[in-house]
């Protein structure tokens, strides 16, 4: 699994601790790591299923390239884990199956003016 490495941690030994949820459940995250770095630090390596297979996706590139690392932040779904600082306060539930899309009221068309 993933650990945070003694040296990084030695680095900054006075790092804040924010409190955030993970799945309705308690954290800490140091201040300054990203969602997914949070929750790789807490032992969860998938952020996401598929909507087909419902197979498990983690943080892959952690850049914001190849967006398997999305959850649902404080009710927004879709957020890039690996791009999104955590913040204390902060309800991040790991996304499941396909994602919800908003979709705009449709609105009439303008009329051509000839």
């Amino acid at each position: 699994m993933y650990k945070r490495l003694p040296e990084l941690a030695a680095s900054n030994p006075n790092a804040r601790l924010l409190a955030v949820t993970i799945d309705g459940k308690p954290f800490a995250a140091r201040d300054g790591d990203t969602v997914a770095a949070t929750l790789l630090a807490a032992g969860l390596a998938d952020c996401r299923t598929t909507p087909v297979s419902g197979s498990a996706r983690g943080p892959f590139c952690m850049m914001g390239v190849c967006f398997d690392c999305l959850v649902v932040i404080d009710g927004r779904p879709n957020q890039q884990s690996c791009m999104i600082p955590a913040k204390d306060g902060m309800k991040i539930e790991r996304q499941q199956g396909a994602r919800v899309v908003s979709v705009a009221p449709k609105t009439a068309m303008p009329e051509a003016t000839p």
